[in-house]
């Protein structure tokens, strides 16, 4: 045995064994950068969208996850751990913020939100960070736009999420009633499991305390509602979240209906 590991080192083997570590570990490597992708810890942390630019407003917002060495080191590029010795002060003042590059805009469904006199938009849980930009849109003025009606239905598994939102749903729904147009947004809180359910006793989010439901969407009825209130149009429905909800949307789209209104899917990707 020692003279054939001898003769087979003689015999260059020292390379193969080299070749042989190296091709080790870069396939650990490869593993482990496919396990965070795939389990979504490393490289899903720009997860919400807090603000979008509009005409009025050419800034936007990010929530950032922290899990994992790379978010880390760069929140503490961003903001980095309070010092005694200085003063308080912006902290644009403080310190120089290292260049960022942001791809894009990049075009999605939900930019035909606006093309349709009537729309519906349907999210499953964070499923609602795409048509964030709607209702800040909604916010910088309605009038400039072909819609007319916007009916928002939301379903969580747990109240707590829809604080997520809750300030701009708020304020969209506090602006269409300042300006006397309360049926042009139409909202829906869905909360699916009931035996959690607590209230949002918080006096600023009652308009959506008395839009909060119980269980899950009646799909069909829900649309045969929109049906009858919008007789003979074309409604366009964009929906992100869960396959089976799209897969129940796409179906109940392609039905026919009585009331001769016309309902377009859009599907939303967002992972």
């Amino acid at each position: 045995m020692v003279v054939s590991v001898r003769s087979w080192v003689a015999n260059e083997g020292g390379k193969h064994l080299v070749l042989m570590l190296w091709l080790g570990v870069n396939t650990w490597l490869f593993l482990k950068t496919f396990l965070l992708y795939y389990t979504g810890q490393q490289y899903h942390y720009l997860y919400k969208m807090l603000g979008c630019p509009t005409e009025n407003k050419k800034t936007f917002g990010i929530h950032l996850r922290v899990v994992g060495d790379w978010t880390e080191r760069f929140t503490q590029l961003l903001v980095p751990e309070p010092r005694i010795d200085l003063e308080i002060l912006p902290m644009v003042q403080q310190r120089r913020y290292p260049k960022l590059y942001v791809d894009g805009p990049f075009g999605s469904p939900s930019e035909e939100v606006f093309n349709y006199s009537v729309s519906v938009c349907v999210a499953g849980g964070i499923g609602v960070t795409p048509f964030a930009c709607v209702l800040h849109a909604l916010l910088d003025g309605w009038t400039g736009f072909r819609l007319q009606r916007l009916y928002f239905v939301w379903v969580c598994r747990e109240i707590q999420s829809f604080y997520w939102f809750a300030e701009l749903l708020c304020a969209v729904h506090h602006k269409l009633w300042q300006e006397n147009r309360p049926d042009y947004f139409n909202l829906k809180l869905y909360v699916s499991q009931a035996d959690i359910l607590q209230g949002m006793s918080e006096d600023k989010y009652r308009p959506l305390t008395s839009r909060l439901l119980v269980g899950r969407p009646k799909w069909k009825l829900l649309f045969d509602e929109i049906g009858k209130t919008n007789k003979h149009k074309r409604v366009g429905v964009f929906c992100c979240g869960p396959k089976g909800i799209s897969r129940t949307l796409h179906r109940l789209c392609n039905s026919a209906r009585s009331s001769g209104t016309t309902f377009e899917f859009n599907k939303e990707s967002f992972s």
